[in-house]
């Protein structure tokens, strides 16, 4: 199947770059073909954000979004920054004192999947096709090295890659240019940076881990648009950074979640178990205790900013969104930043298709120069490093001081040159970790929530989880850090089990909810994750 243009990935960057493409063709009365294809089951399944959205981005790919229903309901009316000082205690930052692009008010608390069906609507109306169900597994090249489309995924193979009765091979989708916005970690994307050598010069990317779950209260307890954001304990106890939220949203649904900074030194640190602690802390227990939990989640996020972004055009396609890593670090904010690098991307690219040209690379980085996403990325490249590289008290406070005075002024750009993974160390550095025993009530543990997921996977299929050497696990990691694998995986994919009374390395591939940390954080760089056959993975409902 051929097109114009064909986009991997249906969230915020992706859907935009499809409507932007179709609104240009009308505006300039010419044919245009954009083909969109989501490894989700449906639009939207794999989504997960906080999300607190700064709509303007939106305002410029539908200025009338209100009145066409964009689902944008919850506007923040209270906001609230805090330091937890342990885990009773916590002290709220008087307002004057938090950066301005910390501040909340004006934008909105919501259902970032919602927002990308309701896109995906949007881009339909406009005659895109959209292929949910449909994982691109490769790329395709021209005899001249130029990308010239994707492959999707073969369907039906068994565990040990042979074709059952429903097998069916993927399909060769062709296009004049290619699109990726596969979100944090894209496998494709990773090739291409590789391929086309789009990291030169730029530091390593950087990553966090944000876990999330979606809770309903009592209607006493509803406050929408009141939102908290934390930083401090728990993982302030193992010199992590990150930091916690709480939104509410509509609905007399709350949100909260803890991000995680990747680059933590403590092999015995458990994301998901520093997640389920955090919600005991008075600060959130408050809003959850007497709620149910309704769903849970897990995702990478790419922060590592400007420094880190790699050059996002090369012959044949762009590298677009959390793909690439537009997010900006000092707002806590990637989807209108993602939404701008899709707007970006389809003006570039019709650029080249009106001249006639195909096959060529697409003039991404000239308006990206001249954007208030650039201008955003620039103001904010130091907020994330220098909190990676002094710490929460003191980078925090640095990073707090250039962002509510000098950002527009600062000159010097701080880099972190140690990829994540290199920062983990020996267990002989550290003491292992206690974790309370989940109550039931708040905290809870990993098979509950991966059910809240909605993770399904068809179990007889090729594993989607690759290891480069099966040997590693045991003989390497598991003396030098305990493998690692079974503490950072939030969804309890990795065990380490005794099997003819040795120990064993066992991946449980139907737990993944693709976050992809395990591609980011084992310290061997061992795992590559690979999308499984399509409609696998988590079915998130509102997330």
């Amino acid at each position: 199947m051929s097109f114009d243009v064909i986009i991997v990935g249906a969230g915020p960057a992706g859907l935009s770059a499809a409507c932007r493409l179709m609104q240009l063709a009308s505006e300039n009365e010419r044919p245009l073909s954009v083909c969109v294809v989501e490894k989700g089951a449906e639009i939207g399944s794999h989504v997960l954000s906080g999300a607190l959205f700064e709509h303007k981005a939106l305002d410029e790919l539908f200025p009338d979004w209100e009145r066409m229903g964009a689902p944008l309901h919850t506007a923040v009316s209270d906001d609230r920054f805090c330091y937890l000082t342990n885990e009773f205690n916590y002290i709220t930052v008087a307002d004057p004192l938090v950066p301005e692009t910390l501040q909340n008010i004006g934008n909105f608390a919501i259902s970032l999947g919602n927002l990308c069906r309701w896109l995906a609507k949007q881009a339909e109306e406009l005659g895109v096709e959209i292929f949910p169900g449909f994982p691109a597994s490769d790329i395709l090249y021209n005899s001249q090295g130029i990308v010239a489309g994707v492959v999707t995924k073969d369907m039906g193979l068994d565990k040990q890659g042979e074709h059952k009765s429903t097998f069916e091979p993927g399909i060769e989708l062709k296009a004049k240019y290619t699109i990726f916005a596969e979100g944090s970690r894209g496998h494709l994307g990773k090739q291409l940076i590789k391929q086309f050598h789009l990291d030169h010069g730029k530091q390593p990317q950087h990553y966090a881990l944000g876990l999330k779950e979606l809770w309903e209260i009592p209607a006493e307890h509803h406050r929408p648009g009141h939102v908290i954001h934390g930083v401090g304990w728990p993982l302030s106890q193992t010199g992590t950074t990150g930091g916690s939220f709480l939104y509410h949203l509509e609905n007399n649904q709350v949100a909260v979640g803890l991000i995680v900074d990747l680059n933590y030194h403590n092999p015995y640190l458990s994301p998901f178990d520093e997640f389920q602690q955090l919600k005991h802390h008075p600060l959130f227990a408050q809003h959850l205790t007497g709620g149910q939990r309704i769903a849970y989640g897990a995702r990478a996020i790419t922060k590592g900013g400007l420094s880190s972004l790699p050059r996002q055009q090369f012959p044949g396609g762009l590298l677009i969104g959390c793909d690439a890593g537009t997010l900006n670090m000092a707002k806590v904010k990637g989807s209108h930043t993602g939404m701008k690098s899709g707007l970006i991307a389809a003006e570039a690219i019709f650029h080249e298709l009106e001249q006639g040209f195909h096959h060529t690379t697409p003039g991404y980085d000239k308006i990206f120069c001249q954007s208030w996403l650039h201008n955003e990325l620039h103001e904010s490249r130091n907020f994330g490093t220098v909190i990676q590289r002094f710490g929460t008290l003191l980078g925090g406070t640095l990073a707090s001081i250039e962002q509510k005075w000098f950002r527009k002024s600062f000159k010097w750009t701080l880099e972190d040159n140690k990829p994540d993974h290199e920062c983990l160390e020996p267990i002989a550095n550290h003491q292992p970790l206690s974790y309370s025993k989940p109550d039931g009530i708040l905290s809870f543990d990993k098979a509950s929530s991966v059910f809240l997921s909605g993770t399904q996977h068809e179990e007889n299929q090729p594993c989607h989880l690759k290891l480069a050497d099966d040997a590693i696990p045991i003989n390497f990691h598991l003396e030098r850090y305990d493998e690692p694998s079974q503490r950072y995986c939030p969804a309890g994919v990795y065990e380490i089990i005794e099997k003819d009374g040795k120990a064993a390395f066992q991946i449980n591939a139907t737990n993944c909810v693709h976050c992809k940390t395990c591609d980011i954080k084992d310290p061997s760089q061992n795992i590559t994750w690979i999308p499984p056959e399509g409609g696998g993975g988590p079915n998130y409902p509102n997330m």
